[in-house]
C-alpha cells in the first residue's frame, strides 16, 4: 500500500514539474511586435546604415546589408568635381540628403513632444550639423547643396533643387521654435536661412527666369531650380522661405519680400494638376505649416487652411495606392552599384520598391500635416500601420523608412496612435 503511495506521489510530481515547465515555456515565448517595436528598429537601422557620422547625413539607399558596406556606392570626391554621371548626382544615393535631413529634423521635434527624451536633443543637433554642411561646405552664400561627399567631406554637386530647399528649411523653422534648439543653435539657424533668403533675393528674378540658378550661377537647364511662376503646388515656396528668414532674424527686407509673393502664391496653389506626385503634396503641407503660423491676416489664413485640407484629401488614394502596390513587390530587395546602371534609375524594378515605402509614409505624414488631421480615419490610420509593421527592418534599403518615422510620431502626437 505504502509502495502504491509512493508511486501516486513520484506521477504527480512529474505531472506538476511538466506543467510549470510547459508554463515556462509559454512564457517565455517572444510576444508578437508592436508598432512602436518596428518604429524603434527603423530608429535603430536609420542612425547605423543611412546616417554617415562623417557628414551628419543621410543617404537615400544601401546596396548591401553587410556592415561597413551599406553605402558603398557613393559618389568619390573624383567623381563629384567632374559631375558624374551628371550635375545632380542623380541616382547615386546623395540626390536627396537635404530633403531627408528636414523629414528627419521635423520628425525628431515630434519625438521629442510625444516622449520628452532628452537623448534627442544630440540626434536633432546632428542633423542640423548636416544641414549647415550643405549650406556651407561650398563657400557660395545661400546655395544649398543636396548633400556632402563622405570621402572627403566637402564636395557637392553644383544642382540642387526647390524641393531640397522646402524640406531643409521646413526642419530648420520647426526645430528653431523647439525645446531642443540651444540660443547658439537658433542663432545659426537664423543665418542660415538669411544666407538662403539672400540667394532668392538675387537670383530669383525675371532675367533668370525666377531661378536659385546652379551652385556657379549657370542655368538649371531642367527647371528644377525655378522659384517663382511655377506649378500650383511649387507657389508656396518662396515666400515660405521669405517668411522664415523674417522669423529668425527679425529682418524687415525678408517680411516685405515674403508680403510681395504671399497673395498672389496662395491663389495659385489651388490649382493642383491630377498627376502631382505624392512628394509634392508633402511640400505644399511643409510651405503651408510655416505660412500659417506667420500670417496675421485672417482671411488669407483660412485660404491657406482651405489649401491643406484640399492636399490632404488628395493624399487618401495614395495611401491606398501605395497599399496595394506594396504585396506585388519585393520590400527586401537591394539594388546595385549605380555605376553599372543600376541604382535608383526610373526604368528599373527597385525604383517601385524604393519609393513604394517612402509613398506610405508621404501620404499619411500629408494628411496628418493638415490643420483638418482630425480627418485622418480609422482606414488611413490601420494603413500607415500595416506599411509600418510589413517591413524587415533588417533587411529594408530605402529611405521611406524615414516618412514613416514621421508619420509615425506625427499620429502619436495628434494622439491618433495610442502607445
Amino acid at each position: 500500500m505504502t509502495r502504491i503511495l509512493n508511486y501516486s506521489l513520484i506521477s504527480l510530481l512529474i505531472m506538476t514539474l511538466g506543467v510549470s515547465l510547459y508554463s515556462c515555456q509559454k512564457n517565455t515565448k517572444p510576444e508578437k511586435e508592436s508598432e512602436l517595436d518596428k518604429i524603434n528598429m527603423a530608429w535603430k537601422v536609420t542612425w547605423e546604415r543611412f546616417y554617415h557620422p562623417k557628414t551628419n547625413q543621410f543617404y537615400d539607399y544601401l546596396i548591401s546589408y553587410e556592415k561597413g558596406k551599406e553605402l558603398s556606392h557613393l559618389p568619390t570626391a573624383e567623381e563629384v568635381s567632374r559631375l558624374y554621371p551628371n550635375d545632380c548626382g542623380y541616382g547615386t544615393g546623395m540626390e536627396d540628403c537635404m530633403i531627408s535631413a528636414g523629414v528627419m529634423l521635423s520628425m525628431i521635434v515630434d519625438k521629442y513632444d510625444v516622449t520628452e527624451n532628452d537623448d534627442l536633443r544630440e540626434y536633432a543637433h546632428n542633423v542640423f550639423k548636416g544641414i549647415k554642411l550643405s549650406a556651407t561646405a561650398h563657400n557660395i552664400h545661400g546655395f544649398l547643396a543636396r548633400g556632402v561627399c563622405v570621402e572627403d567631406g566637402k564636395s557637392t554637386y553644383i544642382c540642387s533643387s526647390r524641393d531640397q530647399y522646402t524640406h531643409a528649411v521646413h526642419g530648420l523653422w520647426r526645430y528653431y521654435h523647439s525645446p531642443l534648439s540651444s540660443s547658439e543653435t537658433r542663432i545659426e539657424i537664423g543665418e542660415i536661412l538669411a544666407a538662403i533668403a539672400d540667394r532668392m533675393e538675387s537670383f530669383v528674378i525675371p532675367t533668370n527666369d525666377y531661378s536659385i540658378m546652379r551652385a556657379d550661377g549657370t542655368p538649371d537647364i531642367r527647371g528644377i531650380s525655378k522659384m517663382w511662376n511655377v506649378k500650383g503646388h511649387e507657389a508656396a515656396r518662396l515666400p515660405m522661405i521669405y517668411a522664415a528668414a523674417w522669423d529668425a532674424t527679425g529682418e524687415k527686407k525678408y517680411y516685405d519680400l515674403y508680403r510681395n509673393y504671399i497673395e498672389s502664391s496662395v491663389e495659385q496653389s489651388f490649382n493642383i494638376e491630377d498627376i502631382t506626385p505624392t512628394y509634392s503634396f508633402l511640400q505644399m503641407q511643409c510651405s503651408f505649416e510655416i505660412l500659417i503660423a506667420l500670417e496675421e491676416n485672417d482671411e488669407l489664413k483660412d485660404k491657406m487652411k482651405e489649401i491643406m485640407k484640399l492636399t490632404s484629401d488628395r493624399a487618401v488614394n495614395r495611401a491606398i495606392n501605395a497599399h496595394k502596390n506594396a504585396p506585388e513587390l519585393d520590400l527586401t530587395m537591394l539594388t546595385t552599384d549605380w555605376r553599372n546602371g543600376k541604382g535608383l534609375d526610373s526604368k528599373e524594378d527597385y525604383r517601385k520598391v524604393w519609393y513604394c515605402v517612402r509613398e506610405s509614409g508621404e501620404a499619411a505624414l500629408t494628411q496628418l500635416m493638415s490643420t483638418n488631421y482630425k480627418a485622418f480615419n480609422e482606414n488611413q490610420k490601420s494603413l500607415l500601420l500595416r506599411a509600418i509593421m510589413r517591413l524587415d527592418y533588417k533587411k529594408v534599403s530605402t529611405s521611406g523608412i524615414f516618412y514613416l518615422q514621421g508619420a509615425y510620431w506625427k499620429a502619436r502626437k495628434h494622439q491618433i496612435i495610442q502607445e
